[in-house]
């Protein structure tokens, strides 16, 4: 009897830990907000009534695959994962999680994922996340260890959430998909190369160079981060170009951008950590933010 009621204590937090451990491993932050670029887009797309049903199996779906691309990836970098303080914590190196086990997880994900956005959504939508998917966890993760490259690569999955809510919101691709993805594509190098600045004594004891240049953190990788950032505030202006924002969008994107610039000039000018941290968490709110006014701005 005692036995049983200290079983019954311990399983609540075992399943605590186990919780803790899933959502670690499927970077519960960062999928959402994966998913987040996919339903803004889905509202987008909906010209009449929004398909609630349609757009739940989307974000069902779209956290499936995206948890397993950051499953996969955390399989194959279990090794470096365990030389690096930041990841060092992580299910796997710890042994808290086997390899074995997320891979079926993954698999099952994964599959479920794209099966569920195939049947719910649209085939196009469930091959753009199979695509993602892909890309992200066999073809971007290894090149992590060859250099920089990793980096122009990785942002091609990294774009495609607006893909994924427009074809499954119409069957269809169209102009805006296009813009947004082109937004997102290039949104992902001042934000990724800040946080690579910030980690890059991590990154290099796993043998990462990640920033745009291998001799690391100075004034020519602090050029890079500043010329991606002039090119994102034009590239962002485009939607409102085509007519599908008005002057909230416009305003807002030109403000966010501007704030970003100062942030990458700054750090241009001092090569301080300290900068580079405010550029990552510039580029964090940058997105979501033209992103919501971009939906809000067609509502009104």
């Amino acid at each position: 009897m005692i036995a049983e009621e200290r079983y019954e204590e311990k399983l609540p937090v075992a399943l605590g830990r186990k919780f803790a451990d899933i959502s670690q491993l499927v970077k519960l932050r960062l999928s959402m907000l994966v998913v987040f670029s996919a339903v803004i887009a889905f509202v987008l797309a909906s010209t009449e009534a929004i398909d609630w049903s349609r757009l739940i199996m989307l974000v069902i779906g779209g956290f499936l695959v995206t948890g397993a691309a950051n499953g996969f990836n955390q399989v194959i970098e279990k090794q470096p994962d365990g030389l690096m303080n930041r990841t060092r914590n992580r299910p796997l190196p710890t042994g808290r999680m086997s390899s074995a086990e997320v891979i079926a997880l993954c698999v099952f994900m994964g599959i479920s994922g794209v099966l569920i956005l195939g049947f719910f959504t649209t085939w196009l939508t469930a091959l753009f996340g199979a695509l993602s998917l892909v890309l992200y966890s066999f073809v971007y993760t290894p090149l992590k260890k060859k250099g920089p490259i990793a980096v122009y690569i990785g942002a091609i999955p990294g774009a495609m959430p607006p893909l994924l809510g427009w074809v499954a919101a119409t069957g269809e691709y169209g102009l805006l998909p296009g813009l947004l993805f082109a937004v997102q594509f290039m949104w992902q190098f001042p934000h990724f190369w800040a946080i690579a600045w910030v980690a890059d004594a991590d990154y290099r004891k796993a043998d990462y160079h990640l920033l745009p240049l291998r001799s690391g953190r100075n004034r020519g990788s602090a050029m890079f981060i500043l010329v991606a950032t002039l090119l994102l505030l034009p590239v962002s202006l485009l939607p409102v170009y085509f007519g599908f924002g008005g002057a909230v969008t416009y305003v807002v994107t030109i403000g966010m951008g501007l704030m970003l610039l100062a942030q990458s000039i700054r750090l241009l000018r001092t090569c301080e950590d300290k900068h580079a941290r405010q550029v990552m968490f510039g580029s964090f709110i940058y997105l979501p933010v033209i992103q919501l006014v971009l939906m809000i701005d067609k509502m009104i």
